[in-house]
């Protein structure tokens, strides 16, 4: 987002020696108190001006109820504040899914965070989840888009799925749907599906990498969600197959790369972060 352009006053929802992509980590959960301590001392030097409020990870189901008291606290400030959220409760593998946060965040998620949320970018499995409906092809897919929108959010960008891609076995699919108003209170929404290659490799931090993206692009291209979602895959294109092919010079001929080799190449790709040549188109539905 830095490089992007953004003033970002970041708040750790957690302090960890490394993601938990490893086999051990260590570190602190913050909890809601200590989130209020760091909104009240903006709050009191008067800099909670903000245009963007966007989370992610977290464990703690107090912490993000004080969340939603903050992005609404704001939006009374500032009624053009858009909150992007980053549902991040489990993935499947496999083709089954699991969570990896604690249960008890899914109702939090569901009832309190996606009302209040502008942008959601969940993946199938936590599509899934905040609806309670399946999906097993891209009309259900459309149709949880549509739930998803019911419960508040304008934008929803289902960032990765194992739906059938056109395009063949070696495509990944993301969806995106975005839904708003005319003056005339008539309701347009565009709808799109983005087929990238995939990647052999369990990476960690993509999906924060994709909601930080969606963000910029979307400031940037505020009503056109095919060009937005065009930039953002493209980056992330180019930051995974520079990561897959430096894991693979580390790990030597024949290994399979470790967690630490598979670390995403963040600063090496500034460049495509900043001006991402398009090279994942978006079809619009």
């Amino acid at each position: 987002l830095q490089v992007l352009g953004f003033e970002v006053d970041t708040v750790n929802s957690v302090q960890f020696s490394n993601h938990t992509g490893y086999a051990h980590w260590k570190g602190q959960v913050l909890n809601s108190d200590e989130l209020h301590e760091l909104y009240e001392g903006l709050k009191l030097n008067k800099v909670n001006q903000y245009d963007y409020v966007l989370t992610g990870y977290t464990r703690d189901t107090s912490f993000l109820a004080m969340v939603v008291d903050i992005v609404q606290e704001l939006k009374e400030q500032n009624s053009n504040l858009v909150y992007v959220c980053d549902p991040v409760m489990g993935d499947k593998w496999n083709g089954e899914g699991s969570m990896y946060v604690p249960k008890d965040l899914l109702p939090v998620y569901r009832d309190k965070v996606v009302p209040v949320a502008d942008i959601i970018t969940p993946n199938q499995f936590e599509a899934e989840l905040l609806t309670g409906r399946k999906i097993y092809t891209e009309k259900d897919a459309l149709e949880v888009m549509d739930m998803l929108h019911a419960m508040g959010p304008e934008t929803v960008v289902i960032t990765s799925s194992d739906l059938q891609a056109p395009l063949g076995n070696d495509y990944l699919i993301a969806l995106g749907s975005h839904r708003k108003t005319k003056a005339d209170g008539t309701r347009i929404t565009q709808r799109i599906r983005v087929e990238s290659p995939k990647v052999d490799a369990v990476f960690v931090g993509t999906g924060d990498l994709f909601a930080a993206m969606l963000l910029a692009w979307t400031h940037k291209h505020p009503n056109n969600l095919k060009v937005a979602c065009e930039k953002t895959v493209s980056a992330m294109q180019h930051v995974l197959q520079r990561t897959i092919k430096s894991a693979k010079v580390q790990a030597g001929e024949g290994n399979k790369p470790n967690s630490a080799q598979l670390e995403l190449r963040m600063v090496q790709s500034k460049k495509d972060i900043e001006n991402p040549e398009i090279i994942v188109k978006a079809t619009v539905l």
